[in-house]
């Protein structure tokens, strides 16, 4: 049965965009709206001026018109009206005798698309038709019909819409900017922060910090995440510590101090890996104290132990920094040797081992005691050429020497070829 694909998961918007979209529609519609309401307002303040004014033309028009009507000379009313109505802004104009007849009338022309739009205009904006009546010696003789026209409200809203326009691009640009300038002063403390946050994760940098930054809340918000770092960076110094502690106890041993078994075996093996690449030589020596189970016996663990740290001391001021030593185990102790030139530096050093017990030993309840050691020799590659075995050599080297009342012993080429 065949299965749809997930469908991928659309990306996730930043921060920084969302701010940016928020502040920038945000500012777009408080001037769009602030701008839109000063465009109406002027147009209604517009209007009422236009309408008075309307009425003002209405009035100068009936008195100029008085002598006319009286005489009821058509032809001079008309060329009045032609001659005031052409000169303001009148888009039609009709004048009345006393019984209602039409004296004379005027209509302004409309031109293309802007005459129709002012048309529109007058006609939402200007009153439909004013009437002012024609008075002789208070009388009522005639009536006058005006309706104006739209150009100046038309060129007020057109002014006012690219005006408009320009504020709009205006206060975008500046929203803009001021989005920016704010993103950042939001976003970067934010940014550092997921910075430090990222480098810890991978990079395990306690020791970052946050920088502080300006805004109260997110300095606040650094701080608090600066002492929890403070904190990790205690705790992970303080477990760096406890594990190699713990990785010291596991690959030495606690009464000496000395490598362990385990990790003598792991330095020896690639000791002989250095050496056979080098085509060079190493040498063995597996020590063991005489007479030491009767130290113990006769004089106590503590006597036992304080011989033991002795020894591992002594060897350790004979060694070079490039050796190695270690305790097996119980009385038995390693030494590893590299590089030697030929079998006489391994028993020139196995000599100065050996010399170097008869000093006494202070006891830690009092008194003194003086041990020795025998020493087994190994020497790679003549002897062996795994570690097993080379260890297995030195072992054998030194059961000799310790039947021989101790000293050192080389191990025979004899004993190299056994398993």
């Amino acid at each position: 049965m065949n299965r749809r694909k997930p469908l991928s998961p659309r990306p996730r918007p930043t921060l920084r965009r969302l701010l940016h979209r928020a502040h920038l529609r945000v500012a777009l519609l408080a001037m769009g709206l602030s701008s839109l309401s000063l465009t109406l307002v002027s147009l209604l303040a517009l209007s009422s001026y236009a309408e008075h004014n309307l009425q003002l033309i209405a009035r100068s028009l009936a008195y100029t018109l008085e002598a006319a009507v009286v005489f009821d000379d058509r032809a001079a009313v008309a060329e009045t009206l032609a001659l005031i109505c052409t000169t303001e802004e009148i888009a039609s104009a009709t004048v009345l005798n006393q019984q209602g007849q039409p004296m004379a009338t005027f209509t302004a022309p409309v031109q293309g698309l802007l005459g129709r739009g002012e048309q529109l205009i007058a006609h939402l904006l200007l009153p439909q038709q004013i009437s002012q009546p024609i008075v002789y010696q208070g009388q009522s003789i005639g009536t006058l019909h005006l309706s104006g026209q739209g150009a100046t409200l038309a060129r007020f809203a057109l002014g006012g819409l690219f005006g408009l326009a320009a504020s709009l691009l205006f206060s975008a640009l500046g929203a803009a900017y001021g989005s920016r300038r704010m993103q950042r002063a939001i976003t970067q403390p934010l940014r550092d922060l997921s910075n430090v946050a990222h480098g810890i994760s991978i990079d395990r940098t306690f020791n970052r910090r946050v920088p502080a930054t300006h805004i109260a809340d997110l300095n606040e918000l650094a701080e608090d995440f600066n002492a929890l770092l403070d904190q990790l960076e205690i705790w992970q110094q303080q477990l760096q510590r406890e594990n190699a502690s713990l990785a010291h106890q596991a690959s030495h041993d606690a009464l000496t101090g000395l490598p362990n078994r385990a990790l003598f075996e792991s330095r020896l093996l690639g000791a002989m890996r250095e050496a056979r690449d080098s085509q060079s030589q190493m040498a063995v020596l597996f020590l063991d104290s005489n007479k030491f189970k009767d130290i113990n016996d006769q004089l106590g663990h503590a006597a036992g132990d304080a011989v033991l740290i002795a020894i591992a001391q002594r060897l350790r001021g004979l060694l070079r920094e490039g050796d190695l030593v270690s305790r097996l185990g119980g009385d038995e102790f390693a030494v590893l040797l590299k590089p030697i030139h030929d079998e006489e530096d391994a028993l020139l050093i196995a000599d100065k081992i050996i010399d170097s017990m008869n000093a006494p030993i202070l006891l830690p309840e009092g008194g003194q005691i003086t041990t020795s050691l025998s020493i087994g020799i190994a020497l790679y590659p003549e002897h062996a050429d795994n570690p097993e075995a080379l260890v297995h050599q030195a072992d054998v080297a030194m059961y000799h020497a310790k039947r021989n009342q101790g000293g050192r012993t080389l191990a025979s080429p004899q004993e190299s070829m056994t398993p």
